[in-house]
């Protein structure tokens, strides 16, 4: 029996992730969505929800604030969704500007060593049954087995007009790329901006829509099958 596939996606912030990711599940065949950052937006979101004073210099574990909170999560329609307690969480309340920024921030102090092994063993247990379409930070230090690994990039004037749109043009453009600029230099402080010797870097800026973006990763990963990698 043919072996499902993982596809890691990630990339710097606003370039267009998870459009790429829901435009490539309907290309790649018996597959689903694991949205991976938002677990870790989820945590957060469920700390600022709960009145929680996010201390930055305490030692944070990520996956025991995961368990404290009541987060699951499960799979529907292809993609796999946050559940608090029992309620799910809306998604644009993940993706809002409050959770970026705090994501940003927890996730360069805390202890995620608990929460990556909850990934990897949540990635193998969806892989027995699906190829999975991973967006997430991190992919190869969290699952070193990813079959292919896409860094998607593009220009800071393009993550800021994106971005833009995303929330409605309710938010200044310069506010959303001092936002961009702040959460990149966290992100590379972390280190998940690392690009490894299998990671395949794609740059977007030039593309007018999350197709065309997803074309450049499909072109790449035939030429990666094709070669027998």
């Amino acid at each position: 029996m043919k072996e499902n596939i993982v596809i890691g996606i990630e990339g710097t912030v606003g370039a267009g992730k998870t459009s790429i990711c829901r435009c490539l599940l309907d290309k790649i065949e018996n597959s689903i969505i694991l949205h991976g950052g938002n677990i870790y937006r989820a945590i957060v979101y469920g700390m600022l929800t709960h009145k929680t004073h996010i201390d930055t210099s305490k030692n944070l574990d990520a996956f025991e604030i995961m368990k404290d909170l009541g987060i699951e999560i499960k799979v529907e329609e292809r993609e796999t969704v946050i559940y608090m307690n029992g309620k799910k969480v809306n998604e644009d309340a993940l993706q809002s500007e409050q959770a970026s920024m705090a994501v940003s921030k927890v996730s360069n102090v805390a202890d995620n060593s608990k929460l990556y092994q909850f990934g990897k063993e949540l990635i193998d247990r969806f892989r027995k049954d699906y190829n999975i379409i991973l967006s997430s930070r991190d992919i190869v230090k969290m699952y070193p087995d990813v079959t292919y690994h896409f860094f998607i990039d593009a220009s800071l004037e393009e993550r800021t007009n994106r971005k833009y749109m995303q929330y409605n043009k309710e938010i200044p453009k310069e506010q959303i790329k001092e936002m961009i600029q702040k959460r990149d230099e966290l992100q590379e402080k972390t280190g998940y901006y690392k690009i490894y010797p299998q990671t395949i870097k794609i740059d977007v800026t030039n593309c007018k829509n999350a197709e065309e973006s997803t074309q450049l990763v499909l072109e790449n990963l035939k030429e990666l099958v094709s070669n027998g990698i």
